[in-house]
């Protein structure tokens, strides 16, 4: 029997922390997957590039309406999006191709440390400060390249390294929050493919799949996620930021704990 009640709740969650605190769903959505994917009985050694994969997947999505809701507000430059796409796209498809390769355990450490990176800015409130330009276009092709990569081996939207370094380079904060929401698309993009192409030539995943992404999965979370974000974007101008940014750091260290164990 299909887990759907699970599904139905990870997109919930998912997207409702989208909309209340303006993250990215990776760190949510790859432990609750990890779990729920163990419960059905998927090969430990693919459960977690299987999650991996369907949250990218997921991203595609979800990037759309994030990026289409910043540009109405004005606050993508889209000058520096061209300009970062191409080291953006080659970042993220060749790690995506790597991901396949490196074991469970050690993928599981690195996402558990993002994870916990994530939760910490979260909890803390961290900002990031400015101090210097943009670089020239080998400069923003490098940085692209590695904003990708991470992004891709982590299924993150990769808001958590484009925001930080578009604000060092002294992009205003809200400019900066808007084109990492345009880059987010071609991370996505670029990673999907990857997993998927990589994921076809390994046999016992899960079917229906395209390589690492698992179809029902992300059909379920899609669609919950992008009906939940608009409630809380609307809960977060009337509930205390502050507690639900403690709470919900928390349940992100529990959640990458609870992965960690789960896989090893």
């Amino acid at each position: 029997m299909m887990p759907w009640a699970a599904y139905l709740g990870i997109g919930a969650l998912v997207g409702f922390a989208a909309g209340l605190l303006g993250i990215g769903g990776g760190v949510v959505m790859v432990p609750l997957l990890v779990l729920v994917f163990t419960a059905q009985g998927l090969p430990p050694d693919h459960v977690l590039h299987v999650a991996l994969g369907t949250a990218m997947a997921a991203m595609v999505f979800t990037s759309v309406a994030s990026m289409r809701a910043h540009h109405a507000h004005g606050a993508v430059d889209w000058r520096i999006a061209r300009a970062m796409s191409p080291g953006i796209l080659a970042g993220s498809f060749a790690a995506a191709l790597v991901a396949g390769l490196i074991p469970t355990r050690p993928l599981a450490l690195l996402f558990t440390a993002f994870v916990f990176y994530a939760a910490t800015q979260i909890l803390l409130d961290l900002k990031p400060s400015s101090t210097r330009e943009l670089p020239g276009t080998g400069g923003i092709f490098a940085a692209g390249a590695v904003i990708g990569a991470v992004s891709s081996l982590l299924a993150a939207g990769g808001a958590f390294l484009t925001i930080p370094f578009l604000a060092w380079c002294k992009v205003p904060l809200r400019r900066a929050i808007g084109t990492a929401a345009a880059n987010g698309f071609p991370i996505a993009v670029a990673g999907t493919v990857g997993y998927m192409l990589h994921g076809m030539r390994v046999p016992g995943l899960p079917a229906p799949s395209i390589g690492y992404v698992y179809l029902p999965a992300l059909a379920v979370v899609v669609v919950t996620s992008m009906l939940a974000a608009p409630l809380g974007a609307r809960l977060a101008h009337r509930l205390p930021i502050k507690q639900l940014r403690t709470l919900f750091a928390l349940l992100l260290y529990g959640f990458a704990v609870r992965m960690l164990f789960g896989v090893w």
